[in-house]
Order: C-alpha cells, then sequence, then structure tokens
C-alpha cells in the first residue's frame, strides 16, 4: 500500500506540475498543446499559480503533503489510512469546488465574491493535470478506507468500487441533479418555481381534446398512448412467434429466429425510411393501390400508424427473444398434470401456461414501452403532427425557441414515465413464485396448443414475418436504384459514390464522400467505447458477484440506474451539465464516449453476473490459496472463463454506440458527426436513397465488426473430455 501511494503522489505532482490543468482547444486526445507549452491555455496549475494569476490552485498542495505524510507511519497503524483518507477528500473537495466557482468570467459566487472580493480571471474546464489529481486524491481515498480494514482491506476491490461509484455519481447522478436543477430555475439561476410549473402544466402538455374530436393531443398523451400500443402488441406478437416456434410444427419455424438479429444491427429510424418507401404519397404500395383499385393516395402514414408500424417493427422481434426463453422453460409436467385432472387444452393454456407467462410478459412490456418512449428516429420522421416528447425535447433544445428549461422538464416527464413503468412491473410480478426450472428431470412433452389458437398464431405471425422480410429488403434494395421513393428503379451506384468516394490525387488517395468523417467518428467512437464499457460492466460484475460490503445494495442500484434513463433524457442532461466548466466536455468526442459507456454499462453488468453465477466461487479461492492477488485471479482465472459475457458485452456495446440516435443527437458536434445524426440530416433533406445507401454500409460494417470480436475474444475453454477420452477411459 505505501508503494501504491507513493506511485499515486508522483503522478499527482506531475500532473500538477507538468501537465495541462485546462481543458485544451484542440480535445482531451489532443496533443497540440506540447507546442505551444507553457501559454495562458495551456499551463500546468503550478504556472497558472506562479505566473498567470490563479494563486487559488496552489492550494492543491497541502493535501498531496497530507497524503505523503501518511508514509511516515506504519502500514498497521490507523494514522496511515486515516491521513489519507482526509487528504483524499480534502483534495477532492477544494479541486471540485475552485472549479466550480470560478468559471469563464472569473469568480460568480456571490458570498465568495463577498468574502474574497473580484476575480475576473477566466478559467475552464478540467484537463490532464486536473484528471491527474483528482485520479490522485481518489486513491487515497481508497488506500485509505482499505487500509483501515474495510472491503477485506483489498485495495483493488476499495479502488474498484469507490473509483466506480465516483464516475457514476459523476456521468449518471451530476447530470440527472443538474437537469432537475435547470428545471426549476430560470436563465440566470435563480429559483422559479412559478416558471417550473407554467411548463409543466402547459397546455400543449396535457390536451386531450382528440379524444371528444378536436384535431390533437397532448404530448403527454401521445407519448402514453403510443408506448402502451407499441408494449402491448409487441409483447403480445412475440409471444405468438415464441408460441409458433416452440410449440407448433411449422416448416418455417426455426427460420423465425433469425428475423430477430436485423433491428439489432439496424439503424431504428431506418425502418420509418423503408415505411416511407412502401407507403408515403409516392410509395410502392401506394403507387399499386391508386394503379389497380383507384385509392388516392394520402398522408396517413405520417403520425401514430407510420410511427407504431415502425416500432412494432423494431420491438417485435426484442419481445420475441424476451418470451422464447420463457415459453422454453415452462415444465411440460405441469400442463401434463393439468390434462390428466380433466382439463382441456385451452383451460390448460388459460390456468397453467398463461400465468406462468407472466414474468416474460412483464419484462417484454417494459422493454416496449421504455424504447417507445425513448425512440427518436422514428418519431421525427414519421410523426407528422403526432407530437411525443423525444421529439418535442429535441425541438426545445435545438429549435427555433431554444428554451432549456422547457426541455428539461419535459424530460422530467420522460424519466417519471420510466420510473412508474418500472414500479407497474414490480407491483403486477408481486412476490409470487413463478419457478418451473428445478434440479428435478422432467421428461414430459408440451401440451398441444388449441387449434383455435394455433390457427390465430398461424395468421398473425406469417404475415408479420412476410413483411417483415419485405420491409428489411427494401433497406438494402433502395441503395442500388435511382429514387425507390419516386418508383424509379434503374439501376445506379450514385448514392454510395456521393456518400463513400475516393478519389486518387497527387498527394494520394483523398476521401471525397460526404459519409467519410461521420463514419470515421462513428467507428472511432464505438471502438473505443466498447472496450470500456465492458471492462467496467465485468468489473463491476465481479464485485457485486464476488465480494460483500456494506453499501453493495446502493452501489448496484446506482449502476442500475442509466438503464432506466431514457436516451432523450441522457442527452439534456449531459447538455446542461457539461456545457460549463469545471466538466466542459459539450463539443468533444469524449462525451460521446462516455456517454455509450454509462448508457450501456447495464448490460454488461448483467451479462457478467448470469456468467459468474455459472463458475464456482471455488476457482477463486484456490486462486488466492496460491498467494495471487485479487487484481491477478480476475486477470488469470475469471476473464477467461467469462468469454461469452465478454463478446455478448462488446458486440451490444458496440452496435448500439454505432446506432444510438436519442442520446447522441444532442451531444454530436460538426467536428465530431456520428453517422445516426448524418442519416438523420439528409432523411430531413429528403435524400432518402442516400441514407438507405448509408444505412446499408452500417450494417455491414456492424456485421464484420461481431466477427471480429467474436475472433478475436475466442470462446472459453473449460478442458471437458470428448467422447474418444471417455471412451479411453472406459475401457481401461
Amino acid at each position: 500500500m505505501k508503494r501504491l501511494v507513493g506511485l499515486w503522489t508522483l503522478v499527482a505532482l506531475a500532473g500538477f506540475t507538468f501537465l495541462p490543468w485546462q481543458a485544451i482547444e484542440d480535445g482531451f486526445f489532443g496533443f497540440g498543446w506540447v507546442a505551444q507549452f507553457p501559454d495562458d491555455r495551456t499551463a500546468s496549475a503550478l504556472l497558472y499559480a506562479l505566473a498567470f494569476e490563479r494563486p487559488w490552485l496552489a492550494g492543491l498542495l497541502p493535501p498531496l503533503a497530507l497524503g505523503a505524510a501518511a508514509l511516515a507511519f506504519p502500514r498497521e497503524d490507523r494514522r496511515f489510512g486515516l491521513f489519507l483518507i482526509v487528504a483524499g477528500m480534502t483534495g477532492l473537495l477544494y479541486a471540485f469546488a475552485q472549479g466550480f466557482a470560478i468559471g469563464i468570467l472569473g469568480l460568480h459566487w456571490k458570498w465568495a465574491i463577498a468574502l474574497f472580493g473580484e476575480i475576473e480571471t477566466p478559467q475552464y474546464g478540467f484537463g490532464w493535470g486536473a484528471l491527474a489529481v483528482l485520479s490522485a486524491y481518489l486513491m487515497m481515498v481508497s488506500i485509505g478506507i482499505a487500509a483501515l480494514g474495510y472491503f477485506r482491506g483489498d485495495a483493488f476491490i476499495a479502488g474498484s468500487v469507490i473509483v466506480s461509484s465516483a464516475l457514476i455519481l459523476a456521468f449518471v447522478f451530476y447530470p440527472i441533479m443538474t437537469m432537475l436543477v435547470g428545471a426549476v430555475t430560470d436563465e440566470e439561476g435563480h429559483l422559479a418555481l412559478g416558471l417550473f410549473f407554467a411548463r409543466l402544466f402547459a397546455d400543449d402538455i396535457w390536451e386531450v381534446g382528440c379524444l371528444v374530436g378536436a384535431p390533437r393531443c397532448g404530448v403527454m398523451f401521445n407519448t402514453v398512448a403510443l408506448g402502451v400500443l407499441t408494449g402491448g402488441i409487441s409483447t403480445l406478437m412475440g409471444l405468438a412467434f415464441a408460441l409458433v416456434v416452440v410449440r407448433t410444427r411449422l416448416p418455417w419455424r426455426k427460420g423465425l429466429r433469425a428475423l430477430t438479429i436485423l433491428p439489432i444491427i439496424t439503424p431504428p429510424f431506418v425502418i420509418s425510411l423503408a415505411i416511407i418507401v412502401l407507403f408515403g404519397r409516392t410509395g410502392i404500395v401506394t403507387w399499386f393501390l391508386e394503379a389497380a383499385f383507384g385509392i388516392p393516395p394520402s398522408r396517413w402514414i405520417y403520425g401514430l400508424p407510420g410511427v407504431l408500424i415502425s416500432q412494432l417493427l423494431s420491438q417485435i422481434p426484442v419481445a420475441f427473444l424476451v418470451m422464447i426463453g420463457v415459453v422454453e422453460a415452462i415444465s411440460p409436467s405441469l400442463e401434463e398434470a393439468s390434462q390428466t385432472l380433466g382439463a382441456s387444452r385451452w383451460q390448460t393454456f388459460k390456468t397453467v401456461t398463461w400465468p406462468l407467462l407472466r414474468p416474460g410478459l412483464a419484462a417484454a412490456f417494459l422493454l416496449g414501452f421504455v424504447e417507445s418512449l425513448s425512440d427518436f428516429g422514428n418519431p421525427l420522421v414519421l410523426g407528422g403532427n403526432f407530437d411525443v416528447l423525444s421529439t418535442k425535447i429535441f425541438f426545445a433544445i435545438v429549435g427555433a425557441q431554444h428554451d432549456p428549461g422547457r426541455a428539461a422538464v419535459l424530460a422530467i416527464l420522460l424519466l417519471m414515465l420510466t420510473l412508474g413503468a418500472f414500479w407497474i412491473q414490480m407491483r403486477w410480478l408481486g412476490k409470487q413464485s413463478y419457478v418451473t426450472v428445478t434440479g428435478k428431470g422432467d421428461s414430459g412433452l408440451s401440451a398441444e396448443l388449441p387449434k383455435t389458437l394455433k390457427r390465430v398464431l398461424y395468421w398473425t405471425t406469417i404475415p408479420w414475418a412476410a413483411f417483415t422480410i419485405v420491409t428489411y429488403g427494401i433497406v438494402i434494395f433502395g441503395g442500388f436504384v435511382k429514387d425507390i421513393g419516386r418508383f424509379d428503379l434503374e439501376f445506379t451506384w450514385r448514392h454510395y459514390f456521393d456518400a463513400f468516394a475516393v478519389e486518387m490525387t497527387d498527394r494520394g488517395l483523398f476521401f471525397s464522400g460526404s459519409a467519410w468523417d461521420s463514419l470515421q467518428t462513428t467507428i472511432e467512437v464505438s471502438a473505443i467505447s466498447a472496450p470500456l464499457t465492458g471492462a467496467m460492466g465485468l468489473l463491476i460484475a465481479y464485485l457485486l458477484a464476488r465480494t460483500r460490503f456494506a453499501g453493495q445494495r446502493a452501489f448496484e442500484f446506482m449502476t442500475m440506474l442509466s438503464f432506466a434513463i431514457p436516451g432523450t433524457v441522457v442527452g439534456v442532461s449531459y447538455i446542461l451539465a457539461f456545457n460549463v466548466p469545471p466538466l466542459e466536455l459539450t463539443g468533444t468526442g469524449l462525451i460521446l464516449v462516455i456517454c455509450f459507456v454509462f448508457r450501456n454499462m447495464p448490460v454488461g453488468v448483467r451479462a457478467g453476473l448470469a456468467a459468474l453465477a455459472q463458475i464456482d466461487k471455488s476457482l477463486d479461492e484456490a486462486s488466492f490459496t496460491l498467494g495471487a492477488r485479487t487484481a491477478t485471479t480476475v486477470r488469470r482465472v475469471v476473464m477467461p472463463l467469462l468469454r461469452p459475457a465478454i463478446v455478448a458485452t462488446l458486440v451490444f456495446s458496440f452496435v448500439h454506440a454505432m446506432t444510438a440516435v436519442s442520446a447522441v443527437i444532442f451531444l454530436v458536434s460538426a467536428r465530431h458527426n456520428m453517422a445516426t445524426a448524418y442519416i438523420v440530416g439528409r432523411v430531413e433533406a429528403g435524400e432518402f436513397a442516400l441514407a438507405i445507401a448509408y444505412s446499408t454500409v452500417l450494417i455491414l460494417v456492424m456485421a464484420l465488426a461481431i466477427l471480429i470480436i467474436q475472433l478475436g475474444v475466442g470462446s472459453r475453454q473449460l478442458g471437458r473430455r470428448g467422447q474418444q477420452g471417455a471412451a479411453a477411459m472406459g475401457g481401461h
């Protein structure tokens, strides 16, 4: 521990003395400051304090000295741990206090101005030097807590828990709290409850006039209605597909599983483009109906019907993935017992099978409802006059009104709907037992479905599967014709050349296509965020599964909170929180990476917990017995056995970073544009064919990335004997 303290003290001194304290103009990962060092934007904290009129930064040194003084005590002395905790906490509090108090316009806390006088020297966001010093302070606290015997005295576990908690507080809780504060304050930062309630109860939010003949309803009613319809229909359709695959002998039933991968690797709003191509005023189906039956074109697809269809195409495969596991897990012996007692097939399905499906139904509905609330791309493309909270929030930020306070209020409503859905799910399931898989063998056969139900399932699933195939086929086909939206089917490569043209010049290859910059940024951000997401998620899973410490339940809740926050809310909260010092990240590529890491981290946690539940703790204990430390055990014993979870986490985080819209639409900039934001721009400009062509390229990139991840990570080797080895042993 003393070596660790000495190491982190040196890191802090290096950051304080040599690294730029403030964020630099060419980005957090830019190194142009080296040539400019030192000037007023690239100086270290030491140079700022001595030469650039920022003497308050010298206050960072006393906590470092106090931490170094802890080395004078033996490791077993409680003063060693106490000195480190006091030093680290003091340094962290002072660093953030001066960072929040002194901004671009100087000191802006009124009570501090009265105490210290005016300070007009500007101060920008934290940079590399601040990161080094703050990290050292945080590690001092972790080592000090471990030295006092907490976390089994293991510095690795203490550091992992405390650093993870600090990051979650900074990038999940802090943005949400900033958004809440922004909702109840005015533009000058004063408390304005009247303005808050005026925004909260505005007519365009709560109006229900459409129920009595008025042209439209409020955005709250629209959002809830769309969410309930999407969640309910997708759940029932997912159940129907699951029953067809598991409980019938339909010849093509196994092929239905292939449809579940499509929405995972497809940008969410691409379905909207296909819907417009099929059912728009100049769409293929619209043209056929007019030519064959004289039905005039209309705009019926723009509004609730179009948004609902597009969301169902995306959510039904997800609901199917949830429901098929539940249907397969139902014990056939329970249904056999029901029929043995004289129940008919329909009575057995209604009284035995259906109640056991409740956990899956609740989970599928919750996923569909929450995803509908946070969906941004489909309502933007197909919404027309049908406004929902996600699009209202977007236009409150980027529209002509530019009212961040109104956006914060709308985001709070969206968050309340999501949390309310989680609460209703828990209340509906209650504390009843739904266990159907035990350690006992079960050789029974699943009960036959009632014939009427089977016919209903066929007549709903087969047409929808065909419609899904046609819709996704349009996505691929539309990029190779001149203008599929106007039914001009002349073959062309022009859309791909416009987006991804490459020219040979005197200086070599020149990537002249308009989409190259956004594609490069998207791949870079996704490739950086995916391993960080996997590492953090699986580390937290290990801490939750293999250790016990005070506050563990609160820690687990913190890690899962971001899963319950819609992407639109995340985008708004990040804009409000990270647009000013000291955490000034807006417009950088780093904020995109951070957003994806903490949005997708809960999936890594859940995947890791599921995998660790299958790995006996005795393997860890054997490693400890042989003298390995926790970090070594995790690296050499646990991680190789977690390869399936690693693959799942990397694939999910990479694909979601490539296809995310609702959060990043607020965070992209001219310098760091994402592929999804670029495609949305092309859709708004009416360039549907170019958007479809770009989406096809994204699908191919994601499929290739999934293959690379699977080959790179590999599969775990459990060392089980094969059949030949077993036969040889039996012969002896």
